[in-house]
Order: structure tokens, then sequence, then C-alpha cells
């Protein structure tokens, strides 16, 4: 079924991410060298303003907005009205960016399923926008979370469609509804809704046909299928190639549903160039963007806020997040581990335990731009690859590993421990050279792992934030990461974000 799909990750995906890693580069350069400027005055102001709308503009974001964004800016950094004694550029910087996280937000609640009860979510687009990939994706994304979720594909006019949906139900074991030999689409929807309503799914999925042009036929037939399922939220399904445009097709969408657009999910946003451009336009038709599709696997959907995404893209990473990714992976409660590393102690099974948590984390590009400091392209997705396969070799030979070794690593450095070497070996189907990179890796993280003893915990395992805690953590950390992370400031400052997160942050520009 390729008219849905996502795209292959060969064509163009890497460019894509760059040129998107290229605007935040962009914008983040304008700022520091207005910030570096001898005198700051109205002209030094003026080319930052410059710099920032002529990146903005080469992502397609369209030029009223990118001239109203400029207004808006001039506006909040009065010169005139600006005390002498205030930080001038601490102003203009939360003022950019404020802006920026304007010009992606909509101003509008998304809606948000209620538990217990049924939500019929109804899926429009455009066919070959990854509209069914997409549903499958919502429908992961929230099973994962505990909901109880159900597809019913109402296409009946792309040949294939149902087949697609229950094959892509059956990998995520989610239960779906459709026909081979009902023709009309309204029937098939209302069935399908009904059945699940009885069974008690809390998440109902429709997923409706689409048209390669926007036609009158595409509209009835959208406008039959809401008046019969009654849905909670039409999500309208929009490909970022499409850039600017995206503006167009969603008010065309929105104004032929009595109901109108609820929420907005732009698809393919890692293979093509105009992902910024989508974003600003569809921002301003007031519906609010829930998701962003980013690759063609099944968990690759990020739920969206322009908040987060701006400070991401501005490599200010997004504490708040990753906080979330790690909560939504379970891994957040590790009282044990906390208790071990406040002794200073470390073995090849808390090892393997945390290999386990990263693989659960998702993507390890998606968590490292989510550091202050870091970006994701300081990871592409073919080292991204390398380094989830290197991880997944390395839990293969622990898995060789008897009870003993892996509680006792010392077992391992020993003289006489060549046998045992060389039977991990065999058993996991790896060079011996590659047992002994591992072990290294170990001896690296216990290292760390004992510079960090008697580090003074909070309740639930928070850290404390006092000048001794900081200082421990920064001679246990490798030094080319505190590099990255801005040395000894941005540590505390991210550290500070932790903090204070459920106070709503902090940071860089205060925001």
């Amino acid at each position: 079924p390729g008219a849905a799909s996502a795209l292959d990750p060969r064509s163009g995906a890497k460019e894509a991410n760059m040129v998107l890693a290229d605007l935040g580069r962009r914008i983040t350069t304008a700022l520091h060298n207005m910030s570096s400027s001898t005198v700051l005055d109205e002209e030094a102001v003026d080319q930052c303003l410059k710099d920032i709308c002529n990146a903005l503009m080469s992502s397609d974001v369209q030029f009223k907005l990118v001239s109203q964004l400029r207004m808006n800016i001039k506006r909040a950094i009065d010169f005139e009205e600006l005390a002498a004694g205030m930080n001038k550029r601490r102003i203009i910087q939360k003022a950019v960016f404020n802006e920026l996280v304007n010009l992606l937000d909509s101003g509008n609640d998304p809606f948000k399923p209620v538990k217990g009860q049924p939500n019929v979510i109804m899926f429009v687009g455009l066919q070959g926008s990854g509209k069914t990939t997409t549903c499958t994706k919502y429908a992961y994304h929230y099973k994962k979370k505990g909901w109880r979720v159900a597809l019913v594909c109402a296409d009946t006019f792309r040949a294939g469609a149902f087949d697609q949906l229950k094959q892509n139900a059956m990998k995520v074991k989610v239960p779906f509804y459709g026909s081979y030999t009902e023709t009309d689409p309204v029937k098939i929807a209302q069935e399908g809704v009904d059945q699940f309503k009885r069974e008690n799914y809390e998440i109902i999925i429709v997923d409706t046909s689409g048209r390669h042009k926007q036609s009158d036929d595409l509209f009835e037939e959208m406008q039959q299928v809401a008046n019969v399922v009654d849905p909670d939220d039409a999500v309208f399904i929009v490909d970022s190639s499409i850039g600017q445009a995206a503006f167009d097709q969603a008010v065309a969408f929105r104004n032929q549903l009595s109901g109108g657009i609820g929420s907005i999910i732009i698809t393919k946003f890692d293979g093509h160039a105009k992902g910024g451009g989508a974003l600003s336009a569809v921002a301003a038709t007031g519906s609010p963007v829930i998701f962003i599709g980013n690759g063609e696997h099944i968990d690759d959907l990020d739920p969206f806020s322009a908040h987060s995404f701006i400070r991401r893209l501005l490599g200010l990473g997004d504490i708040e997040g990753l906080v979330s990714t790690i909560q939504d992976a379970g891994i957040d409660q590790q009282e044990e581990l906390i208790e071990k590393i406040q002794q200073g102690v470390f073995t090849l099974r808390d090892m393997y335990d945390q290999f386990q948590n990263l693989m659960k984390l998702g993507p390890l590009g998606k968590v490292m731009s989510m550091i202050p400091g870091f970006s994701q392209e300081l990871l592409p997705k073919g080292r991204e690859k390398e380094g989830q396969a290197r991880i997944k070799k390395f839990m293969c030979m622990m898995d060789s590993m008897t009870d003993a070794e892996l509680d006792d690593p010392r077992l391992l450095q020993k003289v006489d421990s060549q046998s045992r070497i060389y039977r991990i070996a065999r058993g996991s189907g790896a060079p011996v050279a590659a047992v002994k990179e591992l072990l290294d890796e170990f001896k690296r993280f216990a290292k760390m792992i004992g510079r960090m003893k008697n580090l003074k915990m909070g309740k639930n395992g928070d850290m404390q934030m006092n000048q001794r805690n900081m200082q421990q953590m920064m001679r246990a950390m490798d030094p080319r990461m505190m590099q990255q992370l801005g040395g000894a400031g941005g540590m505390q400052n991210m550290m500070k974000q932790l903090a204070n997160m459920q106070g709503g942050g902090g940071g860089p520009f205060g925001m």
C-alpha cells in the first residue's frame, strides 16, 4: 500500500533534517551576533531580525507571517521605552523567542480524550498524505499509555486501504473493523463505531477516504461520515512537503466540515525542507497541531508543542519533554539504581538494565535534542542506527554471561578470565575483541558512577541543588559532554530547569 505509506528514508530525509538544523543554526547565529555587538542599537537589532526573517523565508514560511513576526518583535523592544538599567539583550532575545513560539502556536487548545468513555476521532485529508499510516501511529501512541483503542477503515475509494489498515493494526495489536464487500463508507463507519462503543473502547479512530485533489464528492462523503459517527475530534492530516500551501488546504477542509477541523497532524516532517512553512501555515488557521510524523516507524509520531519545538530548534533543549518521555517509558522510578549510585556501585546487570531503558526511550537523536546544548544534527539518522545496533550487540553478549558474571564484573577482570571471555564470544556470535570492547565501556561507566558516590538525593530520588552535588556531577561527566552543555554554567542551568520544571521551567532568556 504505497499511497499512504511514509517516505523512504533515503529520499531526502537526511537533507531535510539538515535544512531544519540549519534554520535553527541561522537563527541562533543571528541572536549571537547581535549579543556580541559592541553597541546594541536599532541597527544591530534590524540586522538580527533581517537574518532571522531570511532564515524563515528559506523554510517556506509565508511572507505575511514573517512580516508580522518582525513587527511584533520591534513593538516589544521599543528602545525609547526600555529603561537604562534593563538588560536589553535578554529582553530582545526573549521577544524573538516568544514571537517564534507564537508563529507556530494556533492559540487554541486541542481536544483531549476522556478516560472511561468512547472518544471518536475522525481522520481526514488528501490521498497520499500518510493518513492510514498516521491512524495506526496515533492508535499505538494511546495504546502505549493504557487506553483501549480501536480502528475503523471507512476508506472504500483507495484499493488496498483496508488491507493496509488491517496489517498495521495487527502489527500493533489493535482491533479493527472494515469490509471487503461493503462499498458504502458511511455504513461501514457507523457499524464500526457502534460495535466498538458497545465493547467499551475509549478511542475509536475512523480512517476516511482521500482523493488526489480537493473535490465535491470527497467533501460530501466526509460530511456524511461525520453525520453518522459524530466525531469528538476531526483530525486533518497534511503532508509537510506542500509547505505554506497547507494553509489553503486546511481552510478548505475546515470550511467543508460542519464541525470544523479540531486538530492537525503534519506528516513526513523528516522528508522535506518545507516543514517550517507547513507548521506556520496550519497554525495560522487556528487549528492546533497535535503531532508531527517524523519517520516511517510506528513510533515516529511526536507530540507537538510550539514552545518545546522552538527550544529544541535553537539548541535550548526540552527538559519537560525529556522527563515526559522517561515517564511514558516507565523508567522514572529506579530507587534501587539510585541507592547503588549513592554507594558508587555499578554492575554489568545494571548496565544491561540501563541499555534496555535507553532502547525504550525511542530514537537516540530525538532524546539528545531534548538535552540543552545538543541537537539532532550531532547524531544523524545513519549514526543513530549504528549506535542502537551497537547497544543491541552489547546486550546480546551480556545475555551470554552467567548471573555471577553480571553481578560481579571482577570475574571478567581477573588474569584467568580469558576462558570466560571466549565462552561469551562463542555464545553471542561476537568476536573476542567486541567482548573486550564491551568490558572497556563498562569500566568507563563504572568509573563515572564511582565518582558520583555519596551524591545527596532528595525525596523520590530528586537531586538536591547544591554546590557540592554540582561539582561532583561535573567531575563525573565526560569533558566533551560538559563542553557541549556549555560548561559549568550550562550544566547548572539544565539542573535548575529540572528542579523548577513543575513551576514552569527557566532557562536561557528566562524561557
